[in-house]
């Protein structure tokens, strides 16, 4: 049976909008297709409890706070449909969803085609998965997470944590009862393990290796 309510959860206005107008745009899912708007994850709970057959297209950095809480929802929830929709997908989310044929795979970015693609594919009931996600999910994994790929130490790993939730060099020194020699060492180190070069794409690492949640960075 097709779906005939979406969902959008996303605090970001432009977004809203963009994907709405996308969606009435698109002939194959437009005719008789409800659509709501969601702010907040309880906002979403409410909806599903009236339209349980719906499509719920979520953005899982300013909304969801962990791949459990999203987990448990679609067990409650068993007969919606759900887009992860987002600027970056965490790979804690993606890999724990890999096996869920209720989940598509998708990114702001993605061209407009792609994203109607995965409003149509979810609303029919089938899953869609973005070309982009698609490599990450095809690409060996054994098993490793991005941080054991890495091969970062535990201290290393915390550092990171640190830097990603904005503090400067010597507040993390003050905090570990470190210099700020050896936190600036450390630094080097994991910019150079993880490839990057800046604080933000660091941020950026450690929300895609579910070290910080993106609504740890909200509060």
């Amino acid at each position: 049976m097709q779906r005939r309510h979406i969902i959008l959860a996303d605090r970001q206005d432009i977004t809203r909008l963009g994907l709405r107008t996308l969606v009435k745009a698109s002939t194959a899912i437009n005719d008789g297709m409800e659509i709501t708007r969601a702010a907040t994850m309880d906002d979403v709970i409410s909806t599903l409890k009236e339209k349980p057959l719906s499509v719920v297209v979520i953005d899982v950095t300013n909304i969801l706070t962990s791949a459990e809480e999203l987990l448990n929802l679609s067990e409650c929830f068993k007969e919606a449909m759900w887009v992860l929709f987002s600027n970056e997908l965490p790979e804690n989310i993606v890999r724990s969803v890999a096996a869920n044929s209720r989940f598509s795979l998708l990114l702001k970015n993605d061209s407009a085609h792609e994203i109607a693609a995965a409003v149509v594919n979810a609303s029919d009931g089938a899953r869609y998965v973005c070309q982009r996600m698609a490599h990450v999910l095809l690409a060996p994994h054994e098993g490793k997470s991005l941080l054991e790929q890495a091969r970062l130490t535990a201290t290393e790993i915390e550092v990171l944590r640190l830097i990603a939730f904005g503090k400067s060099v010597k507040e993390v020194a003050n905090e570990r009862g470190s210099s700020v020699h050896t936190i600036i060492t450390h630094k080097k180190n994991i910019f150079r393990k993880i490839n990057v070069s800046t604080i933000y794409e660091a941020t950026k690492y450690a929300l895609r290796a579910g070290l910080i949640d993106y609504s740890e960075l909200t509060r």
